[in-house]
């Protein structure tokens, strides 16, 4: 797999709604083990994942007028380190639900695996290792 130039990714920026915007924080920096930089941009809060000007970016999001936690919708793969399994018992443990079985990629591009967070968006995690 070859990554392209930031300016040809397919995913610029990535907003994860919350109805408990505390909770949601807390759920994340749990899960991925992160620390997430709190900022109110255009009168909205968000928790912003850390990331290289590079990389994709995203948030938690607390706009409820805007913005309703779905898990049908959209679906964002996050970053779960070097395990998908350590990162699923974790957001277990934070109070996320995991959804199926974790599914190994084929060509060696790892694995996946899906959770309901705690604020019902279903997300998925990957990581190269299942363990």
């Amino acid at each position: 797999m070859t990554f392209a130039p930031q300016e040809q990714r397919a995913i610029a920026w990535f907003d994860i709604p919350s109805l408990d915007f505390d909770r949601a924080i807390r759920f994340y920096e749990t899960v991925l083990q992160t620390t997430l930089h709190r900022d109110v941009i255009g009168g909205v809060p968000m928790a912003v994942f850390g990331h290289e000007a590079s990389a994709t970016g995203g948030s938690i999001v607390y706009d409820p007028q805007q913005m309703k936690p779905s898990a049908t919708g959209v679906l964002v793969y996050l970053n779960a380190g070097e395990s998908v399994v350590a990162a699923l018992d974790r957001a277990k443990r934070a109070g996320g639900v995991v959804q199926g079985s974790v599914v190994e990629l084929p060509n060696n591009y790892g694995y996946i695996g899906y959770l309901i967070d705690t604020e019902g968006n279903r997300v998925g995690l990957h990581a190269p290792k299942c363990h």
